[in-house]
């Protein structure tokens, strides 16, 4: 609880934790919030006047006449430090990826036998405790398995590494996280930046211990009034003793030895029984005694220990229950989550031979219960502990949260206002909120809670448990991969060209894109574009799409069972459109392929998939495949794509001097040629995004900027213009092409977009293919994609509205709006959306509702333009 400002070798480290941080020479260590210093606190006469600063003050003293004027001193007398302005530039947490098949988490007992149990029966075994020294507080045993405890710990832990088993010392595991992924701090010397493990692991043996409960009685926050089994561990581990004349409070067997190892190392113990006894320790910044029952009993120093709490953070972290067990008078681990064991005293075993065999077994188990240990019905032969809580009414000031200065009459005038909950009785009065968060506090004030209410503990219950276990920096999560390195920007080879034009430069699917060109009104823009596309030309920038060649004798098989449709079919010079599908059958990509030579094709993927699609494609070119065989290339960075779309688009090719015959007998829609652009070779492919006349020009990057300017010369000439992503996007949904992603969801299959024949025609096996025939694949409530047609007066839904069942009394949603715009060209509203049985109801009218606002659509087909596709074959 103790806090305190470290400067070493120029750096400066606020809020270091004094009982864990370790001490270096020529550290210059000083306490926060003490002025001018920690012997001399002036702050120390506003402990006056406590009255006024009772739980929630803050809330109720400070709102007249604002709470601005009061919260900067409030802020500096909240106990923290200040954080330096210096900037260090070589502290960077250093980022590591590792697996294993066992964690063991905890270097006690239990935690040392059962990795020794697991590594030995064969497996992959990595052992983290926090101490620099492995053994917890097995120190403080005279003798383990008939040796001194160092030499029981140097034999185990030497067969464990003997097995293969891997130490990490000083080192906290902070977190669980999804799929048993488990966040490692492995601390190395003050001022360099922890390292930062990410272990993923088939199981997790959870031995964390347990903590010694602190006692409440009136001024238990005095200086020397401590932990009985700390003052233990500081003999057993140091060699230190906490005083000379020493006053024991208890009520569990624990504390005996520990008492009469600190009476046999020459403290004077007076042993005095705390039950049903008023309590207050005396003293200030030195500890004089303690009076029980108003008699003075003289001490240096009060050792106080209520029991044993099990650290379950990590096991709930992952989503464990917890049961309260009389016995333990504790909460201890129940129903165990997927991959996880308790054992030693996290499970709630304090005997440490039962314990030893309890973990040696699961050690060796190899694989995690479905339930912990029934740690009830385990008999604790020596273990016992008399209930001893808060008393409500109590006198003096009894302290339960000794860094938060939580006091037992604080959580009294918590629930006297109503704060009844523990989750508001946490946030009202901070108990818990402090850096060990709540680990030597939240139990004693639960127990506060359910005796103010008259209810038992189990009754009121925990708070929530959530990662770090303990403070650390955040520059562990930020590491190298931090600001620009995290997710950098992909830019366009014609970035420059794009600026020259004022082109609004935004982010799409991970690349720097224009959004629109020009200065004024955006929509304005954006409207101004779609229509010049419509009636004459635009050129628009694919540089982002993907390319991905695949290659090799056995590409034609390979891309036939990646791909949802019919590849094998494809003629060498033709294109066809395709869908990717997970194994659950679900769309997670479309595009084009082109057919380049007999084992050679050329996949264009959507610019912010390519990544994912590549990836999907190696997997499964190592997966049931000769990878010498086939052959995954992504040229994505190679080449910059111009496209040229509109009825005039065919023009502006003629003026670019191609050297290819543009006429449509010669050169279909769906179908590429190979031609040049001076003596650069650039490929042609008739596709289109738009529903007009398209031709996409791929180039060697190094020559993008020729094509373009070639390009807007040729199309200036006869007005057209340079076309951003928000005016493609409106064409293709006048079209009613879907983009991945927008009009998709996570359920969405191909059929539900109107592409059911492959799934019934296709020969051959493909990815995806059995979910597509299950009876959730064909269910009748499955949502397809439709229009939304709204009159042209009408101003565009919004995205993301839903469509709803007309029934008022008891709406349900059957579907929502995916993309909504204004169409220039057709001077009224657009919609795409998914609806249950859509394409069944085209025609029916629906409601939409928004945000408590109901309107009218009609169902429609999802092409609005040009439904028979003349412009798009002209």
């Amino acid at each position: 609880n103790a806090i305190v400002s470290i400067r070493l070798n120029n750096q400066e480290m606020p809020n270091c934790l004094a009982t864990t941080t370790y001490l270096e020479n020529g550290m210059d260590v000083r306490a926060v919030n003490a002025w001018p210093s920690a012997q001399n606190d002036l702050k120390g006469v506003l402990d006056f006047a406590h009255p006024l600063w009772s739980a929630g003050f803050y809330y109720k003293t400070f709102m007249w006449p604002n709470w601005h004027l009061f919260e900067p001193i409030i802020r500096r007398l909240a106990g923290l430090g200040t954080v330096s302005p210096d900037q260090y530039d070589d502290y960077v947490s250093d980022q590591r990826f590792a697996t294993c098949d066992s964690l063991v988490v905890g270097g006690g007992a239990a935690g040392i036998a059962a990795a020794r149990a697991a590594a030995e029966a064969g497996e992959d075994v990595v052992l983290v405790d926090d101490h620099r020294e492995l053994g917890g507080g097995l120190f403080q045993e005279t003798m383990v398995e008939g040796y001194k405890p160092e030499e029981w710990i140097a034999s185990e832990i030497a067969a464990f590494e003997a097995a293969g088993g891997r130490v990490l010392t000083h080192t906290t595991a902070f977190g669980v996280f999804d799929h048993k992924m488990v966040g490692l701090v492995q601390n190395t010397s003050f001022g360099v930046a922890p390292r930062f493990w990410r272990m993923r692991t088939k199981r997790i043996i959870l031995a964390a211990g347990a903590v010694d409960r602190s006692m409440t009685f009136a001024n238990n926050d005095s200086p020397g009034v401590m932990s009985l089994l700390a003052a233990n561990e500081f003999l057993a581990r140091y060699g230190v003793l906490v005083g000379s004349n020493a006053i024991a409070l208890s009520n569990n067997s624990a504390a005996n030895a520990a008492a009469n190892n600190l009476e046999a190392a020459g403290i004077n113990m007076n042993r005095i029984d705390a039950q049903d006894a008023q309590l207050t320790a005396i003293g200030g910044k030195r500890l004089k005694g303690l009076s029980v029952n108003g008699k003075m009993h003289d001490a240096d120093t009060v050792l106080v220990s209520a029991g044993f709490t099990p650290l379950v953070h990590l096991w709930r972290h992952a989503g464990g229950k917890l049961h309260w067990c009389d016995q333990r008078q504790a909460f201890v681990p129940s129903t165990a989550p997927d991959g996880m064991q308790a054992i030693g005293a996290a499970n709630g075993d304090f005997d440490l031979e039962p314990a030893l065999e309890y973990a040696r077994a699961m050690g060796a188990s190899k694989v995690a219960n479905d339930v912990a240990g029934d740690t009830t019905s385990q008999s604790l032969s020596h273990y016992k502990v008399v209930p001893h809580w808060p008393t409500p009414g109590s006198k003096g000031r009894q302290w339960i949260d000794l860094q938060h200065d939580v006091t037992l009459k604080d959580i009294e005038l918590a629930a006297s206002e109503n704060y009844v909950s523990v989750e508001h009785l946490k946030r009202y009065t901070t108990l818990g909120m402090a850096s060990d968060q709540g680990k030597s506090s939240n139990m004693v004030g639960l127990a506060a809670m359910a005796a103010i209410q008259g209810r038992s503990i189990p009754e009121v219950g925990t708070t929530t448990f959530r990662p770090p276990f303990v403070p650390i920096p955040i520059e562990t999560y930020h590491g190298q991969h931090g600001k620009t390195h995290w997710r950098p920007v992909k830019r366009l080879p014609l970035e420059v060209e794009h600026r020259t034009l004022n082109a609004a430069l935004c982010e799409y699917g991970g690349w720097l894109r224009p959004g629109w060109y020009g200065e004024g009104d955006a929509q304005a823009c954006i409207h101004n574009e779609a229509l010049t596309v419509r009636n004459v030309a635009g050129i628009f920038d694919g540089s982002p799409l993907g390319k991905i060649e695949v290659i090799g004798p056995d590409a034609e098989a390979f891309v036939n069972f990646v791909c949802y449709n019919t590849i094998s079919t494809l003629k060498t010079g033709k294109i066809r459109y395709w869908f990717m599908l997970t194994e659950a059958g679900v769309v997670m990509d479309d595009g084009v392929i082109s057919r380049l030579g007999s084992n050679r094709f050329l996949i264009s993927c959507s610019s912010s998939h390519v990544d994912s699609v590549r990836s999907h494609l190696e997997s499964w070119r190592q997966d049931g495949n000769d990878p010498d065989r086939i052959f995954v290339h992504d040229l994505t960075m190679n080449y910059a794509t111009v496209t040229v779309t509109g009825p005039q688009a065919r023009s502006i090719l003629t003026a670019l001097d191609l050297g290819v015959d543009l006429s449509s007998e010669a050169y279909s829609h769906m179908s590429f040629v190979d031609g040049k652009l001076g003596n650069e070779p650039v490929r042609i492919a008739r596709v289109s995004f738009t529903g007009e006349a398209s031709y996409e020009i791929s180039i060697r990057t190094r020559c993008a900027s020729n094509l373009w300017q070639a390009a807007m010369e040729a199309g200036s000439a006869i007005g057209a213009v340079p076309v951003g992503i928000e005016a493609m996007s409106i064409l293709r949904a006048e079209k009613g092409y879907l983009m991945i992603g927008k009009d998709t969801d996570g359920e969405t299959m191909p059929h539900d977009l109107g592409f059911g024949i492959p799934r019934k025609n296709k020969r051959g096996a493909f990815i995806g293919d059995r979910s597509l025939r299950n009876a959730k694949a064909n269910g009748t409530q499955r949502k397809s994609l439709v229009g939304l047609m709204l009159s042209s007066g009408d101003a565009p839904l919004e995205t993301g509205a839903h469509v709803i069942t007309s029934d008022d009394t008891n709406k349900r949603s059957l579907g929502y709006v995916t993309s909504s715009y204004y169409s220039p060209y057709l001077g009224h509203p657009i919609a795409l959306g998914m609806v249950e049985g859509g394409a069944q109801r085209v025609g029916d009218t629906v409601q939409v509702w928004h945000q408590n606002e109901s309107r009218q659509a009609t169902l429609c087909s999802p092409c609005f333009f040009d439904p028979d596709g003349e412009r798009l074959h002209a």
